[in-house]
């Protein structure tokens, strides 16, 4: 039970081996600082890779930011039926053979039959498809991945912010992936319209 005896909102964080462990990271820190949040987290073996290849965590470190941590081998875990309440699942980052069983019903993990449930039972699932450029395979299955119910969500740059660092380009597309469920990430800055004294003199839209 959380705060208030309300009870607490359980969240599927999925991780395949596409390059993007520091956005996890910083969902899974961010999401620490929200009491009525249970994070579920489910790593492939490749995320374990890219993990130690892209961040200074080790993986018992990374997996001690989450509040509980599952096998993907262990096919028969809480995730995997629809009867486990969650408020849905994101996977970040998704890469192109993760969509594929996704889109493709292969659920021959746990994070996969995770996201199959997610999906059966009407539940958001987002998917942080990473990969550069994206071939028309690709494209195809986040097309189809869309008509199923999943947001397609890819770890886009923006500058409207004016990010003084890559840190600062993660936490943006961090808070895209938490307001999509609701959550209000730290220091995220929406786009409020052009700020006045943008344009010079001269300069007419």
């Amino acid at each position: 039970m959380g705060e208030g005896n309300l009870p607490m909102k359980k969240l599927i964080v999925g991780m395949s081996g596409a390059s993007g462990a520091p956005l996890t990271v910083e969902l899974l820190r961010q999401l620490q600082h929200c009491p009525e949040i249970e994070t579920e987290l489910i790593m492939t073996e490749s995320a374990k890779l890219t993990l130690l290849q892209e961040t200074e965590f080790t993986v018992a470190e990374f997996c001690a930011l989450a509040d509980h941590v599952y096998q993907n081998e262990k096919i028969g875990e809480r995730p995997a039926s629809g009867s486990y309440r969650t408020m849905g699942m994101v996977i970040v980052p998704c890469s192109m053979k993760t969509l594929a069983g996704v889109v493709s019903g292969y659920s021959e993990n746990l994070l996969l039959r995770a996201a199959d449930v997610t999906l059966k039972e009407r539940r958001k699932l987002v998917m942080v498809t990473r990969e550069c450029p994206f071939g028309t395979i690709h494209l195809r299955n986040m097309y189809e991945a869309s008509k199923l119910g999943a947001v397609i969500l890819p770890p886009m740059l923006s500058y409207y912010q004016r990010p003084q660092s890559v840190e600062d380009c993660t936490g943006h597309i961090v808070g895209k992936i938490l307001d999509q469920f609701g959550i209000e990430g730290e220091g995220f800055r929406r786009w409020n319209g052009m700020e006045a004294g943008v344009y010079r003199d001269d300069e007419r839209i």
